[in-house]
């Protein structure tokens, strides 16, 4: 049993001498001793973990199809070069070149006189912001390395003969997370900052990290699962989707919430949320201060929001036709009843507008109109200009996704959440690695992040439809969608619009969403908001980080758009409602959710929100 008074055999202890760093900087010797401890344990745990990753367990969490396209379309990049030896010498010439500038660039500094880099980070690269990194030849010199090598390397795809866009494309795509990871801020002896860590820790900061990363590979069921953020600190419906509301409706795919009114007076035309699938709905209710559904409550808002199952095997079969009509024609009809209305104002965010738009080509074509004005948050209904997600939506891929939801029928969570993450390695899965194993560190908490590892599943059925009509096919801006029979023509759809796009969108990028902003027949107010697909959106007036620009029509190209566009400071969601309530500015009194007309089924955010993957 271990005593009260044991020492914290993974803390580092206290300085013993000091001495001076060869920058002659003071610092504390290492507690050898320690270093010899802390050296054994971690041996001893690299150990279980090379014998785990060897044996049966490990594999189910091995580098799969992902690894091997990599290396094919790399390969492809590497035979280009090689059909022409002329070129690959030229090549090979320039990077030679580039290394012996940068030698004699390093000469200069090691005896001690002035020369300019060779090289430079990028102005937001946050990899090499420790001062070291630049003050010490040694590790500048390294920096400078990595990044001539990285741009060579870039440049080989970029020029490559007799590749067909899309291969291209997947060949940066995979060049970019493989330079990311040899990054030498991501390993202990070409790190400064790490090395120094590391001797002030006396190494007890790789055992610790080294804990975490079992942690996290036991977490994860034998494939790791890096986290981000402290979860300990958050719950869903105590701190975080808090908003007051009550279930008014449920089924197999929805529970659909209504809000509390705030004010005495509320629009007559109630308000539909369609939040997308891949993620839960609280992005949109984080906490009082940064919640968009309880700002537009207080705006005289009948708010109702849709919160998707997190659907397992018995929702195989549900398909795109049935989301729309399970979740937000249902939701439509369900709000009749609880309001009496039988028009809605309705938004739909990122896939949740994709389906929103399919739905108002299906009721332009049906002639079952009730929604009478739509906003379209980063959406995209044109995927010609998709991004990076479009890597992974070739025949052979998307059939590798399809065989391997047929065996439980759904796409885990887990695996969406890696893609998302690999759209942006710098940012969202090397300093994760870096903090929590090898500087030992757990993460912060932090809500944004806690929300984004909240994963939810994907049904197979209504994965594959989205897979290949969308990102593959692209039929729905071409009119070839066809959904129940019916074939879906976004010109006919004559509603008013409001399509928002931010400017570093990652996943719905801004030229795709203002592409799209051309295939509807009706009006389309296209605006542009700073910031990416979740902050560009979470932007509220108390507290805002970012302007917007407004423009007027849509047409010509983003470019001359932008040019023409006025720029305002402060969130968009003011300016926004100004356009919801000019559509229908009629006022009733405030409804309260759970009445005689529909009975509250359990307070928000409901059951379906606290489902784990």
């Amino acid at each position: 049993m271990t005593s009260p008074q044991a020492p914290d055999r993974t803390a580092p202890p206290k300085s013993v001498s000091n001495g001076a760093m060869p920058d002659g900087t003071v610092a504390p010797m290492p507690d050898f001793e320690a270093i010899s401890r802390n050296a054994g344990q971690f041996v001893e745990a690299m150990g279980r973990n090379v014998a785990r990753l060897l044996g049966p367990e490990g594999h189910a969490g091995a580098p799969g199809s992902e690894m091997n396209e990599a290396a094919k379309v790399l390969g492809q990049v590497a035979e280009s070069w090689l059909a022409d030896p002329n070129r690959s010498a030229e090549a090979q010439a320039r990077l030679s070149q580039a290394f012996l500038s940068l030698w004699g660039s390093t000469y200069l500094r090691l005896q001690g006189q002035p020369a300019e880099p060779v090289a430079l980070p990028e102005p937001r690269d946050a990899r090499f912001a420790h001062a070291e990194w630049s003050s010490n030849p040694y590790f500048d010199f390294i920096k400078q390395a990595y990044l001539l090598a990285t741009r060579w390397a870039e440049s080989l795809v970029d020029e490559a003969e007799g590749l067909d866009a899309h291969t291209r494309h997947k060949a940066q795509f995979y060049l970019r997370q493989l330079t990311s990871m040899l990054s030498p801020s991501n390993f202990l002896p070409t790190n400064p900052e790490l090395i120094r860590h590391t001797l002030q820790e006396n190494g007890a900061n790789l055992v610790r990290g080294l804990k975490m990363y079992e942690e996290d590979l036991a977490a994860g069921g034998g494939q790791l699962r890096v986290r981000q953020t402290d979860p300990s600190g958050f719950e869903v419906g105590r701190n975080m989707a808090v908003t007051p509301g009550e279930v008014v409706f449920r089924n197999d795919l929805i529970e659909l919430i209504q809000y509390a009114p705030t004010t005495e007076t509320v629009l007559r035309r109630p308000f539909l949320m369609v939040p997308p699938w891949i993620n839960k709905f609280y992005i949109l209710d984080l906490n009082p201060q940064k919640s968009f559904l309880k700002w537009m409550v207080d705006q005289g808002l009948t708010v109702f929001c849709i919160s998707w199952v997190n659907p397992d095997s018995r929702h195989a079969d549900k398909d795109f036709e049935s989301y729309m009509r399970e979740g937000i024609e249902a939701a439509i009809d369900a709000i009749g009843v609880a309001t009496g209305e039988n028009e809605v104002t309705a938004a739909g965010y990122c896939v949740g507008g994709t389906l929103l738009a399919v739905t108002l080509a299906m009721q332009a074509a049906t002639g079952n109109r009730r929604i009478k004005s739509a906003t379209l948050l980063t959406t995209q209904v044109d995927f010609t200009h998709a991004g990076d997600l479009k890597v992974f939506a070739d025949e052979e891929q998307i059939r590798q996704v399809e065989a391997r939801m047929a065996e439980h029928g759904y796409l885990e969570g887990a695996r969406m959440a890696n893609a998302f993450n690999m759209l942006r390695p710098n940012d969202l899965i090397w300093p994760y690695v870096v903090n929590n194993y090898i500087k030992g560190k757990a993460p912060s908490a932090f809500d944004l992040l806690y929300w984004n590892s909240d994963a939810t599943r994907m049904p197979a059925a209504n994965h594959s439809f989205y897979l290949r009509n969308c990102y593959l096919d692209n039929t729905l801006a071409q009119g070839r969608m066809v959904l129940g029979n019916v074939r879906l023509d976004l010109k006919k759809v004559q509603v008013p619009i409001f399509n928002l796009a931010t400017r570093e969108d990652h996943i719905a990028p801004a030229l795709s969403v203002f592409e799209g902003s051309k295939v509807f027949g009706g009006k389309v107010d296209f605006v542009l908001a700073g910031s990416g697909h979740i902050a560009g959106v979470i932007n509220p007036p108390s507290k805002p980080k970012y302007g917007y620009w407004t423009g007027g029509p849509v047409k010509g190209t983003l470019e001359e758009w932008i040019r023409a566009a006025v720029e305002t400071k402060g969130s968009w969601w003011p300016y926004w409602f100004q356009w919801i309530e000019a559509q229908a500015p009629e006022r009733v009194p405030a409804r309260q959710p759970g009445g005689d007309a529909l009975q509250s089924l359990g307070p928000a955010p409901g059951t379906y929100v606290r489902m784990r993957a």
